[in-house]
């Protein structure tokens, strides 16, 4: 298959990265990519739709994977994968002699191990330069769920119009479901047996890198996960904390003990951010070194410098992203070409390990089986948003009152970085805007 034919079916069928920032897939699709990366590293805390779906779908998933490959002329395919998903090796391992060029790596037991940067560098040993793209070193990474809905596409004929979602924590049953975009939050947390708490808080996507959200929030092609905790719960309490706040909390006490530096993984692997040197530069409003503030490009938001690293319960990441953000306002972008150290060499031994982690975070009790419902579940009306990845929304192209189907196209992809969205239910269009269309079900 031509990478444009490919690209297309890509785009045509609204498949994006089925996490993180939703960059469109078929943009991914480039011949200057010798190793393509199938990302099953489950990066985050109490996470497991991936490594679910793989094991279901061995077969379908790394046929697809393999035809990816073809289409751009990678030399190899590698299947990243931590070692503790034996039941998913076993299913891989009993295919893998029918693709020649697909091998497995595997991965410690260790946040952030599905990091693109980090991912890449322990499966190739290639450092991805800072601000840089991984195609740039010749490498792109897909994760599980992407891959599959591309097998979907291809041999189904069917569009993005559902999503897999763990459900975990403070629910009478924890599960992986498989629902239709647009549904609500809360309608997810009931297919999990509803909350076994008063006043629940959702944490929607990781723990680490996740977001509290609102039960009427609605799932996109991006939602990963719900985690419903207390409200009294650490990770509810750093993440309702302000910016100002913690930047006067940095000044009275961050002793410069350097402990967010030595365990950042991207300063493990030479990439120039040193949140320590940031946190004296804020705090005292020193701009001597305004590289300092620039470097904060490189910082990949894990969490780890302020969710484990500071044992005074600073954060370095919290105040970084606002220095980033306040950076791009001011139209700079991060900086190219920067010479890069050798990897450090104490990287090995300042790895940070998921049952540790979760200790530290009070998550151990729940990290408890969410078995995977991999049936669509009906449901009577979904909202679904316009923008649900990186680049352009996609144009609207159906009216209020219009009657649609299921995979029906309701907006076209945008001019420049866009795809296609389908509906995700059969039904009536009750509002349709620049923002979302909202359907409710055929009676």
């Amino acid at each position: 298959m031509e990478i444009k034919e490919l690209s297309n079916i890509l785009q045509q069928n609204g498949v994006v990265g089925a996490g993180g920032a939703g960059f469109p897939t078929y943009a991914k699709l480039d011949e200057r990519a010798e190793t393509i990366i199938l990302n099953c590293a489950e990066c985050e805390p109490l996470l497991k739709l991936h490594r679910q779906l793989l094991e279901k779908y061995a077969y379908e998933i790394m046929s697809t994977f393999q035809l990816v490959a073809q289409t751009v002329g990678a030399k190899e395919a590698i299947i990243g994968i931590k070692k503790a998903y034996t039941k998913t090796i076993d299913a891989l391992n009993s295919h893998i002699d029918q693709f020649p060029r697909m091998r497995i790596g595997l991965l410690d037991e260790v946040y952030p191990a599905g990091d693109e940067v980090v991912l890449i560098y322990e499966v190739t040993k290639k450092v991805v330069q800072p601000g840089g793209l991984p195609i740039e070193s010749g490498v792109a990474v897909f994760n599980v769920e992407t891959i599959y809905n591309l097998y979907c596409a291809l041999n189904e004929n069917k569009p993005v119009v559902d999503k897999l979602v763990s459900v975990v924590a403070e629910v009478n049953n924890p599960v992986t479901v498989r629902v239709p975009i647009g549904v609500t939050i809360e309608e997810v947390v009931a297919l999990a047996g509803g909350s076994t708490i008063e006043e629940p808080v959702y944490f929607i996507g990781g723990p680490m890198m996740g977001f509290i959200g609102s039960g009427q929030d609605v799932v996109t092609k991006t939602t990963n996960a719900v985690l419903v905790l207390p409200k009294n719960h650490l990770l509810v309490q750093r993440k309702k904390s302000s910016a100002k706040i913690e930047l006067a909390r940095a000044a009275a006490s961050c002793c410069q003990c350097s402990m967010c530096t030595d365990l950042c993984p991207r300063f493990a692997l030479g990439h120039p951010i040193m949140p320590h040197l940031f946190m004296r530069a804020a705090t005292c409003k020193d701009v001597q070194q305004p590289n300092i503030f620039i470097n904060t490009f490189f910082c990949c938001s894990c969490g780890l410098c302020e969710l484990y690293s500071c044992f005074q319960g600073l954060s370095p990441r919290t105040l970084m992203a606002e220095y980033k953000n306040g950076l791009r306002e001011a139209g700079l972008k991060p900086p190219k070409g920067i010479e890069i150290p050798p990897v450090q060499p104490s990287r090995e031994y300042r790895k940070v390990s998921m049952e540790r982690l979760m200790s530290r975070l009070d998550l151990t009790r729940y990290n408890k089986k969410a078995p995977l419902l991999d049936k669509t579940v009906d449901m009577k009306r979904v909202k679904i948003m316009l923008r649900q990845h990186i680049g352009a929304p996609a144009k609207l192209a159906v009216s209020t009152g219009d009657m649609v189907t299921k995979g029906q196209v309701i907006a076209t992809p945008a001019n420049g970085l866009s795809v296609a969205i389908h509906a995700s239910i059969s039904g009536k269009v009750i509002e349709a805007n620049n923002n979302f269309v909202m359907i409710d079900a055929k009676n």
